[in-house]
């Protein structure tokens, strides 16, 4: 494929490469690219946040390129520190490992299993000893450069507590490309500071620098915040199909574009031109069949239409039993609904009469006991009953 295809693809739903120069030189090369991403197992589940990360690893694969599953199972128990206001809770390695094992089976549902190597970083930080971490990482950076990072320097500003190990966090993350040997390191956007580190660590070692690929932060279903289960605003691969999909449906017209560049390969400009509504479903449906299948997301779709764009009206009436024998109109007129028969007749007649979801066309309908009858008259009267006679 040409590399002005490649990049295209690479660059979609992406905020920042550095650099795009050095990228198209190891494009150039021809070669497998090694393309690293890391996950801390810190909770058991992916949701759609996480994906961005994931599909971008997948656009790799696709264009034949080495793509690197990292599970930071030692660095998880530390955890992260990158966006938090104070000292999070450590894990211990059971539920890091616990974590973990969720963390493969969720992942290849978009990554390609058989070109994917899955690596755990505690295969060389549980080997390395004092001296190692102080000569290869501690060495290398600063404490005035840590606290550049501009959480931990409203952290440090406002007298808030950071630890000695979450500072030694972003050296730990650039010691896994020194590791790897990474090519490419994808990473969101605010994790710019510890990608950028990898690149310095790199060059320290003498190593050819890593390209930085950031990707946006997906947006919850609030509007507001970025997806995460802690703000209870995120979608859950393993979520059921109609809750996804109902979801995917509950979100801004604006935010809908936002999930489709970032979640989908459709044609934006195409995605523009469809009625919101329907852009909206299909985007619905799209993300279902990709974690349930084909029949779950046609199964959700007709699900959602049902209860809420149909509006059954039916659905949670509860169903009567009526002793009658006789005609539609002179049930209707028996039991209150239409004050006589002429009435009736002129409601036919303006097709506001349905019987089991089909209009009335002539007024002689005969009412056949123990047959459950769903009847509209109108657009505001329903009635649910079955017969005795």
């Amino acid at each position: 494929m040409p590399i002005k295809k490649q990049l295209q693809i690479i660059k979609r739903g992406t905020v920042e490469v550095i650099s795009e120069k050095e990228l198209t030189a190891k494009l150039e090369k021809k070669r497998p690219l090694v393309i690293k991403a890391g996950f801390d197992p810190s909770a058991p589940d992916i949701h759609l946040g996480h994906t961005v990360l994931l599909r971008k690893m997948r656009h790799f694969q696709d264009l034949g390129h080495k793509v690197v599953f990292l599970i930071g199972d030692f660095t998880g128990m530390i955890g992260d520190p990158t966006g938090r206001t104070e000292t999070r809770k450590y894990l211990t390695e059971k539920e890091v490992k616990e974590n973990a094992k969720t963390y493969k089976k969720q992942v290849f549902k978009i990554l390609d299993e058989r070109k994917t190597e899955v690596v755990f970083n505690s295969k060389w930080f549980k080997s390395m000893h004092l001296q190692d971490v102080m000569v290869d990482l501690a060495s290398h950076t600063t404490v005035s450069q840590l606290l550049a990072r501009s959480d931990f320097n409203k952290r440090y500003k406002s007298g808030k507590d950071i630890s000695l190990l979450e500072f030694l966090y972003p050296l730990l993350q650039a010691y896994d490309s020194i590791k790897l040997k990474a090519d490419v390191e994808l990473g969101g956007l605010d994790q710019k500071f510890n990608l950028l580190l990898g690149r310095e660590l790199q060059k320290d070692f003498e190593e050819e620098q890593q390209v930085v690929i950031m990707v946006p932060l997906l947006i919850g279903l609030d509007g507001t915040l970025k997806m995460s289960k802690s703000f209870g605003n995120h979608i859950g691969i393993n979520d059921l199909p109609e809750d996804m999909f109902g979801k995917i449906m509950s979100v801004s017209d604006e935010l809908m574009m936002h999930y489709y560049e970032l979640l989908t390969d459709e044609d934006l400009e195409r995605v523009k031109k469809l009625h919101p509504m329907e852009a909206k479903k299909s985007l619905a449906e799209l993300i279902v069949r990709q974690y349930h299948g084909e029949k779950s997301a046609l199964r959700a779709r007709r699900d959602f239409e049902n209860k809420f764009q149909k509006r059954d009206p039916f659905a949670e009436l509860k169903l009567e039993t009526k002793i009658f024998k006789g005609t539609l109109s002179d049930f209707l007129i028996s039991d209150g609904v239409c004050p006589s028969k002429s009435e009736y007749r002129r409601l036919v007649d303006q097709g506001a009469v349905e019987v089991n979801g089909d209009r009335l066309k002539t007024p002689d309908l005969q009412l056949e006991p123990s047959k459950e009858y769903c009847i509209k008259i109108g657009k505001k009267r329903f009635l649910k009953i079955i017969l005795k006679s």
